[in-house]
């Protein structure tokens, strides 16, 4: 059994972030669970979340969208003498449909939770985590956000965001004596997937003729694909999590990939893209960051 850790997971209400928690805490870790809303809509599952969790789930109602509800989450935390070894940036919001019909509010909003939202996490947590020199960041993503496929533009675009803030934060905080790491899911079957947004304004796609109902084709073979015998199984994405929470400091990936069938050919993408960033660091004469986030 590993080292127990106290870990935050934003997002448990649903999905990904559910199965993380539930997957630590049978680790043996502590979670602080974060939902938006503990009353709410997700009274019933957050209520279940911690039935589930055998005592090692904490609820703390946290909106990933407000910078004075993330501090004063995270401050809460610790004024309790709660460690935050690891944060799991889980919380997202996805969007599907032609990039026209999107709104200029829409695409903000997907910033404001997949980009913005981690920030804040990790601005909460990151002085906790540098006075101890020790810390782990994850950052749920997507492999959109390295392949982008139609009708998921400003999706991938605000996870290709993301991760090019975890991988910044990577090299400037690893000779600190915190990891800075990214989970890329391929297609599952979750909540985030029943809860996307769709375009607001759907009369601007009346002049792609037959490529409107392109969203439609795609969702379709999403649904046969999740029905279908061998379907992608969520807690997958857990299970990586719960992998990169309990390797060994200075072991872990940059990035981890899990499911969907085009895996080997986005780890060879990834590793040019590794190649060609630790290329670009010695020309500026940073090669000596290399050596820190580098796992031996």
């Amino acid at each position: 059994m590993a080292e127990s850790k106290d870990v935050l997971v934003t997002g448990c209400s649903s999905g990904f972030g559910r199965l993380i928690a539930l997957s630590l805490t049978g680790r043996g870790h502590r979670v602080f669970a974060t939902v938006r809303d503990r009353e709410g809509r997700a009274a019933g599952a957050t209520a279940e979340l911690v039935a589930q969790g055998a005592g090692r789930i904490t609820v703390v109602e946290m909106d990933v969208e407000r910078d004075a509800s993330v501090e004063a989450a995270i401050g809460a935390l610790a004024a309790g003498g709660a460690g935050i070894d690891v944060v799991v940036n889980n919380a997202g919001l996805s969007a599907m449909g032609l990039s026209e019909g999107f709104t200029t509010d829409q695409a903000l909003r997907l910033f404001q939770v997949n980009v913005l939202g981690a920030h804040r996490v990790n601005r909460a947590v990151l002085p906790l985590m540098r006075e101890r020199r020790r810390g782990l960041l994850v950052h749920v993503s997507t492999g959109l956000a390295r392949m982008v496929m139609p009708c998921f533009g400003l999706y991938a675009a605000s996870k290709a965001a993301l991760e090019m803030l975890a991988e910044a934060y990577r090299f400037e905080l690893a000779p600190l004596g915190i990891e800075s790491a990214i989970v890329e899911p391929g297609p599952y079957p979750t909540a985030l997937g029943k809860n996307m947004l769709a375009p607001a304004e759907p009369a601007r796609l009346a002049g792609y003729g037959e490529l409107a109902e392109l969203p439609a084709r795609m969702n379709a073979g999403l649904a046969a694909m999740f029905e279908a015998s061998g379907a992608p199984d969520p807690r997958e994405v857990a299970d990586a999590v719960v992998a990169l929470v309990e390797a060994p400091a200075g072991k872990r990936p940059l990035r981890t990939i899990v499911g969907g069938g085009s895996g080997q050919a986005l780890g060879e993408l990834n590793a040019v893209a590794e190649r060609l960033q630790a290329e670009t660091l010695r020309a500026q004469g940073l090669g000596h960051l290399l050596e820190v986030v580098t796992p031996e």
